[in-house]
């Protein structure tokens, strides 16, 4: 559908702002009219036949049984809709989260077993518990401290391990469930002359299949159309006679209740996975509503997403429905169909609950090397190759980030590889807050009024040094900038004076305080002298109330560089200006130059 002018957000006199904050879906249910029903039905019955391949793929991913995938999208994405704040943020089963909830639970039971589906649904419900947590306490910050890097790279990674996960499928070899990834491609090769011919075509002509949909007719449900296409083969070729597995019939049932497994040694050994789903499926949630809101001109509010997801994971644990998340490609396809407002996701997940009623009998034909061939599929597009390419070709610092997730996702456990690229991008971010910038100041001769400049070229006065810091000075950043200082006065013993130009210092803690009067006392006993110049408020105001400024002296701090230039000169060696030939303030004309002495004559 086109789209025209983008829809604001509605007034908060429109409804009250007591229960629009309880229930945030009564600040866009003014928007609903006929036009927006309309709008929003059509986009939910296109996202519902996009998520029915995906969902039955994402659950195998997860080590569950099909039909978990799309009960993760039935239920999760009516809760999000309903608390959340995107209006077009679909959310539902994705392939990183499945992924981890694999990875986590796979260590604890059988994949596909009761008690798998059991402590899956436990990990659901404890991710949901943390993302609650962080909402109600308006920490929706915190996204915005984790690298984008890690999650390219751990996407990337994961993509991998699901393309490696389905080579079985694809080859029709047996390789034990829980294989890591080295282990699992020494068997690939082992076992490389067992390769099931029928199975591996099925796999290939599906994979065909949907390629050649992406390639000619993107907009079209080539996913879903290659798995019919599989099945069809499938039977052709006679499944049963040639070892061609199927997936299976699933029950053509609404999400049944459930109810995850409160034990305590059940929530010790799932806690720490928990908190990587949770984390990972905020920063996917978040980002991917963030994106689609620079387009409809919405605002976001990260908290109430927070809660969003929290309740969609705790409601849909109780509901068979596993750790679910925003998924950009269903996101992005739900804002490009035409939808308006959030009743496009419940639309949609009340679609497929009608489809699956009615279809799900027709799944016992499809063949697993079809759903491996659109597992690979999905793998692929997965892995962001731009981003990647332009993280590698712009910043080091980034490409570190990027591959230490990358690798820790292949080799360790994927939970631990969320945690090292998260510390690892939290650790790069204190390192560069930590090494404020810190450059030298002098006077432009060309500019009327010697504004100050940063150009080596030009000439310094000998008696004092004028530098910027574009950095704040708290405890971390005290060593850097306290180093800074003293090789300055090793440099240039002369320049006894130093003058510190500080609208670029956001903030100034306790330790930067001291910092600051140590440095003073330190040229004080020099016979020199440190200043502040255009100091904010706010940095200033903790040198005031802790009485760092009463003790390096309140008439070192000027409003102005040129009044503390100007009070500064005063103070300077008048012998040592009246013989500088380097003349770079306008007070320095006030000085005469001093008489040289007549040369001595030659005498025979």
């Amino acid at each position: 559908m086109a789209r025209t002018t983008p829809i604001l957000d509605v007034p908060a006199a429109q409804c009250s702002v007591f229960w629009s904050r309880i229930f945030p879906f009564l600040r866009w249910w003014p928007l609903v009219q006929r036009d927006t029903l309309k709008a929003d039905l059509i986009a939910g019955l296109t996202g519902a036949v996009i998520v029915l391949p995906q969902g039955i793929a994402f659950a195998m991913i997860a080590g569950l049984p099909p039909v978990y995938g799309l009960y993760t999208a039935m239920v999760p994405p009516v809760i999000a809709a309903l608390f959340g704040s995107s209006r077009h943020l679909i959310s539902g089963p994705t392939t990183a989260i499945s992924i981890v909830v694999f990875a986590t639970v796979s260590k604890f039971a059988e994949p596909g077993s009761a008690q798998f589906i059991q402590m899956a649904l436990t990990l659901t419900f404890l991710a949901g518990v943390y993302q609650l947590a962080l909402g109600v306490a308006r920490m929706g910050a915190l996204v915005n401290f984790i690298s984008h890097s890690v999650v390219v790279g751990f996407t990337a990674g994961a993509a991998i391990l699901i393309a490696t996960s389905q080579l079985k499928h694809f080859l029709g070899i047996h390789i034990p469930a829980g294989e890591s990834f080295l282990h699992t491609w020494q068997d690939i090769f082992r076992q490389f002359h067992e390769i099931n011919p029928y199975v591996t075509g099925i796999a290939v002509v599906t994979l065909a299949t949907v390629v050649g949909f992406m390639i000619y007719r993107p907009r079209w449900p080539g996913l879903l159309i290659a798995m019919v296409v599989g099945s069809l083969l499938a039977m052709a070729l006679g499944a049963p006679t040639h070892g061609i597995a199927l997936v299976g019939e699933f029950p053509a049932s609404l999400p049944p209740l459930s109810l995850p497994d409160f034990s305590l040694g059940s929530l010790k050994a799932l806690g720490s996975g928990a908190l990587a789903v949770a984390m990972l499926g905020l920063m996917e949630a978040v980002s991917i509503a963030r994106s689609v809101a620079l387009k409809s001109h919405q605002r976001i509010d990260g908290n109430q997403e927070f809660i969003g997801q929290g309740l969609a994971n705790m409601v849909g644990s109780f509901f068979s429905s596993y750790a679910s998340s925003g998924s950009f490609n269903r996101t992005g396809l739900n804002y490009d169909a035409g939808a308006v407002t959030p009743l496009a996701g419940i639309f949609a997940a009340i679609a497929l609950a009608a489809i699956v009623l009615v279809f799900a009998p027709l799944a016992a034909h499809l063949p697993t090397a079809a759903m491996a061939a659109v597992l690979v599929v999905v793998a692929w597009r997965l892995i962001d190759f731009h981003h990647i390419a332009n993280i590698v070709r712009t910043s080091k610092r980034e490409t570190a980030v990027l591959a230490v997730t990358f690798f820790a996702t292949l080799f360790v456990e994927l939970e631990f590889a969320i945690y090292a690229g998260v510390m690892l991008s939290l650790v790069i971010y204190l390192m560069r807050t930590s090494r404020p910038g810190i450059v030298s100041r002098v006077p432009d001769p060309a500019a009327p009024n010697r504004h100050l400049v940063t150009d080596p070229k030009l000439p310094e006065c000998p008696q004092l040094k004028i530098v910027r810091v574009d950095g704040s000075l708290f405890f971390g950043a005290v060593d850097h900038v306290q180093g800074a200082f003293q090789r300055f006065a090793e440099q240039n013993p002369g320049q006894k004076h130093l003058l510190v130009i500080g609208n670029g210092i956001n903030f100034i803690d306790i330790a930067g305080a001291e910092m600051l009067v140590q440095e003073a006392k330190r040229r004080e006993a020099q016979g020199g002298g440190l200043y502040l110049a255009k100091v904010k408020d706010e940095a200033c105001h903790i040198l005031k109330r802790g009485g760092y400024a009463d003790t390096f002296g309140r008439e070192h701090i000027y409003a102005t560089k040129g009044d503390a230039i100007e009070s500064i000169f005063k103070k300077l060696d008048r012998s040592i200006c009246e013989r500088c030939d380097r003349r770079i303030f306008l007070e320095c004309g006030s000085v005469p130059h001093a008489e040289k002495a007549p040369e001595a004559k030659a005498t025979a």
